[in-house]
Parts: structure tokens; sequence; C-alpha cells
């Protein structure tokens, strides 16, 4: 095997990449690992704001989006958080638990990216950034890739390039592109985990930037009870980037104001504080501005003992859904991640590998499975990785 031939070359060193590659590696493989990037792992670093939320001990193949449900079952149950937490414990890297099953580094993500790095190192991985691909081509049972001023050969390739979210970092549509050079479909990608813009009635809500509350968000069926932000843009917030992976152009965002409250709680306020205003009433619950905001739009103006019964009632079941219409997101520059991608129907949901293309791969992002925000997509991008990992 000459210097430039390869078992396998794997085209993006971000989480599933990095993954496939050390697994492929420590199996004896002798593979390239390819970024157009001048380092590896750039999502990595940024993500969890620089801690890395790096799985998430709740996964479960409900908490993935994608047109085929039960794609990403095999993987994930093959490759599981208690596997990559044992990798990271090997490695000493000191974590916790936040919210919601959210597992951090305690000190970097850089950690994430050297014991990644020192994986690939253990298996021989030759490792290498900076450069262009120009060219894939596929003749006698090769793959040829052009990097830089170099080509190089392998007889499977990875795709491993995620998508198009975060282009700042360098993030492009090259995954789609190449999976359609060989004939796999491609699901119409859309920003997730993303901010959503108000316009309309709704500008009025912008004014609050800066403000959060927790809510109980709905999309659509899917429901999130986190915080939702107002920003000069619109609205955004754990709960709000959730609903987002669900939500689609037209449709509503619900918000329950109140998620907690008791049934009837402001008839009991009317009877029990009957002199309190509905601003006063929703200030003890509610930040002041929002509940000076909501209020207004209620227009239930004086005392509550003022109020009819009904007129409460009705004030009660808009704050528990109230409605936003959002006219659009923040796009792919502010997404998380996306939505759509690599059809799961062209690839084995146990390997990974293209059905059409011999020892073609697609890992990670770059497919159609997107996970909730908190540690699920990268534990996806574990998943896959190691499944493609552990054949080619």
């Amino acid at each position: 095997m000459s210097a430039n031939e390869f078992d396998a070359i794997v085209l993006g060193a971000g989480a599933a990449g990095l993954m496939c590659a050390a697994v492929a590696g420590g199996r004896g493989r002798r593979v390239l690992l390819l970024d157009h990037a001048d380092q590896v792992g750039k999502k990595i670093l940024i993500s969890g704001g620089g801690r890395c939320n790096f799985t998430n001990v709740n996964t479960a193949p409900d908490r993935f989006i994608s047109a085929n449900p039960h794609f990403a079952k095999s993987a994930l149950a093959r490759y599981t958080p208690a596997d990559f937490i044992a990798l990271v414990v090997r490695y000493g890297i000191a974590y916790h638990e936040k919210t919601l099953g959210q597992l951090f580094c305690d000190g970097s993500a850089k950690q994430i990216v050297a014991m990644l790095l020192e994986e690939c190192a253990k298996g021989g991985v030759d490792v290498r950034t900076g450069q262009l691909v120009h060219d894939v081509t596929h003749a006698d049972g090769k793959f040829i890739v052009r990097f830089g001023d170099a080509s190089f050969s392998a007889p499977a390739l990875v795709i491993a390039t995620g998508g198009p979210s975060i282009p700042q970092m360098g993030a492009t549509g090259f995954a789609y592109d190449l999976a359609r050079q060989f004939g796999l479909k491609v699901v119409e990608p859309r920003p997730a985990l993303v901010p959503l813009t108000l316009g309309g009635d709704d500008v009025l809500f912008r004014e609050l930037s800066g403000i959060a509350a927790p809510v109980e968000a709905r999309a659509g069926k899917a429901a999130f009870r986190e915080a939702a932000l107002f920003t000069h843009r619109g609205l955004s917030g754990p709960a709000i980037l959730q609903v987002s992976s669900y939500w689609r152009h037209g449709e509503p965002v619900t918000i329950d104001f109140l998620p907690d409250a008791p049934q009837a709680w402001l008839l009991d306020a009317k009877r029990t504080r009957p002199r309190a205003t509905l601003r006063a009433a929703l200030g003890a619950m509610l930040p002041d501005r929002l509940a000076e905001t909501l209020a207004e739009r209620l227009g239930l103006p004086g005392e509550l003992a003022a109020q009819t019964d009904r007129k409460l009632a009705d004030a009660e079941s808009r704050l528990a859904r109230w409605d936003f219409r959002p006219n659009g997101t923040e796009g792919f520059a502010k997404a998380e991640v996306t939505v759509g991608g690599i059809s799961t129907a062209s690839l084995s949901s146990q390997t990974m590998v293209a059905k059409t293309v011999a020892n073609l791969y697609a890992v990670g992002e770059a497919v159609d499975v997107t996970g909730w925000l908190g540690g699920y997509n990268f534990q996806w991008a574990w998943a896959s990785g190691h499944a493609a990992g552990q054949v080619i």
C-alpha cells in the first residue's frame, strides 16, 4: 500500500468523524481523516459555552427527529451514553450533570477533543487539516479524494462533514452535494435549535429583549417546559430552541406562561385579592415587564373585583395558550444543528453504509437525524460514528 492509499478515508473531523476514525483505527484499519478547517473538532470546542455538553443520560430514540423515527434506534442502542462516559472517565476528565440529564466537562471542551485525537493516535489515524477537498471520484472499487495538492485513495469513504449550521465555523452543505453526486436522496435541510423571529402584532414583545421566564412552549405535537427568552428579534431560550426543530413556517408557537399555576388561579386571586390588578397578579409570578406587557394585551384595566368571572377565565385561558406567529428563524447562522440531511432511506441503520454504493458511509449531523437540545446530537455523533467505525 502506497503512502497515499488507505483502508478508509473519513471526510470531516468533527465529533462523528473523529469517533469513526478512532474506532476504525483501533481495529487496525489504515485511516485518513481530512478536514478543511485549520483544526479538528471546532463545534465541539464552542459547545456548552466551551465546556462541551458531551452527552445526555436520558438519551432515547424518541428524542430525535427524522423522516424515519426508527432509524436511530440501532446505533443508539449499541453505543450508549454510558459507553462514552466510560471513555471520558478513562481519560480522567471531570464532568458534572446539569439539568435534564445534560453532562458537561468541569474544565474545557478541549479535553474532549484531546481525548478523541489521542484515541485516533492510538489507532495510527493520519489526521490532515487546512486544505479543501477539490474532488471526490469513484472508480475500480476505490474512492479518490483530491485534498489540497494531493490525491488519496481508499475502498471506503465516510461522509462526516456535518450540516450547514454555524457557517462562520466553516460549516457547509458539502455532505449533501457529495451524497447527491453518488445518487443518495437528501431530505430538505432547515435550521434547528434556532431562535425564532417575530413580526406583525408580535413585534411589541421584542421590546422585552433580555427578559426570560420558565414556560411551556409548543409547536405541532412537541412541547417543552424550560425557559423562554425574549430577544430584540423575537424568541429564544431553551424552550424555544427545542420547539424550533419541530416548527414549520406559517404555524404558531403556543406558550403557556404559567405552566405551574393551578386551574382557576385568576378567579381565586379575585376572591383572595379583589383589589389587586391583573398586572399585580401576574407580577407575583412573572418578571415585571413581561407581566405589564401581557396585562396590557389582555386589556382588563382596574381591579380584579371589577372583572367578570368569564373575562378572567378567558384571560387565564389565553395566558395558558398564547399564540405567537413567528415570521421565520435566525437561520443557519444561529442554528445549533440542522434538521434534514442525507436520507436514512439511503442508509443501513446498523452500519450507516449506503444501500446503493458499496463502502460509502454517512454519519453524524450529515444524516437526517437531529437530537433535542442538551447533548443528544453529540450522542448521535458518537453512536453513528462508532457504528460505521466498527465495519469500515
